[in-house]
């Protein structure tokens, strides 16, 4: 086994923690054989990393994927519930990543982070890499949290942050996609559970709306992380002509998906624009290649998506269940 975890080969780019890149020693080498053999050493360097980079593996397709993510996890992948992002379904619980045009920047984010129980480890493997771009960007959140205004910080401890989703018909995922149902009563029922507050609105629509932590410490290294969708969410990270096209349509407590304090009093632009150059100054980037799997834990690590051309397939999977 070969684990170069402080190697910046050609094509990773960036000042933020360099994830571990682990290579077999023979090229071909059964991906499954050797995340059992080394699974607790590769826990691990996960935990020290917030990701990791197997190379050179033979992984075995789709198929393959969802074994290793038994392998590694040690149970079955999760499916993907309370959606906020359209997903194809490949096989299982494999996904497609978001499917959104491929000239969109997906922001960094933590998967599900604004959820009461989120997947504590994602993977990620490369079927197809794009021809150009197309990278999917990491940021270790304990850099991120380091970097911002103790005076920002402390207003999201005190205030928490909001969020706030409306279905409307024709905007976004819709709600029996988000929520795997079409059944209203189900949908109040899961909401329930998961202190979210569910409004169904006189044309049909549903608005949901959920107070959460900025600021979680990781269930395993009590290490303090900025952990939340607050700026991902936020209608301002959109491309500008999208976010100015949707405040010309709805109000901001109408928006599709809009963040506030959690309070509902507004975030200021001037603190969006600060936590998004901290996510970016965290940021580093690696250009996928084929048969590629990247492993994160979700605690630690935000990614995101570059524009690309090309084909570009990545796989996607999600597991073990958590909420700190």
């Amino acid at each position: 086994m070969t684990i170069t975890s402080e190697e910046t080969p050609p094509g990773w780019l960036g000042t933020g923690t360099v994830p571990g890149l682990c290579r077999p020693d023979a090229p071909g080498t059964g991906i499954h054989a050797y995340l059992t053999e080394h699974r607790a050493e590769l826990r691990a360097l996960l935990a020290q990393r917030g990701a990791l980079l197997l190379r050179g593996f033979d992984v075995g397709g789709v198929d393959g994927f969802d074994q290793t993510v038994r392998a590694f996890s040690g149970t079955p992948p999760l499916a993907y519930a309370e959606r906020s992002s359209p997903r194809s379904t490949i096989k299982g619980q494999v996904y497609t990543s978001t499917d959104y045009p491929p000239a969109e920047e997906i922001f960094l984010h933590n998967e599900n982070s604004y959820q009461a129980v989120w997947p504590r480890t994602l993977y990620f493997y490369c079927v197809e890499p794009p021809t150009t771009l197309g990278a999917t960007p990491l940021a270790d959140i304990r850099r991120v949290l380091a970097a911002i205004d103790p005076q920002v910080r402390a207003e999201f401890e005190a205030r928490g942050w909001q969020v706030v989703r409306n279905f409307h018909t024709g905007f976004g995922v819709p709600w029996q996609e988000a929520f795997n149902t079409s059944d209203r009563d189900a949908v109040v029922a899961y909401c329930a559970e998961r202190r979210i507050e569910a409004e169904w609105r006189p044309d049909g629509g549903l608005r949901t709306t959920a107070v959460r932590r900025a600021v979680h410490r990781h269930p395993v290294s009590g290490e303090e992380v900025w952990f939340n969708h607050a700026t991902f969410f936020h209608t301002s990270t959109l491309p500008e002509e999208v976010g100015a096209g949707l405040r010309a349509i709805f109000d901001d407590e109408d928006l599709p998906t809009h963040t506030f304090y959690g309070d509902g009093g507004t975030i200021p632009d001037e603190v969006l624009d600060h936590l998004r150059g901290c996510y970016r100054g965290a940021s580093v980037r690696f250009d996928w290649q084929r048969d590629d799997v990247l492993i994160v834990d979700n605690m630690l690590a935000a990614h995101a998506r570059e524009p690309f051309t090309g084909p570009r397939r990545i796989a996607v999977a999600m597991a073990e269940p958590s909420d700190a």
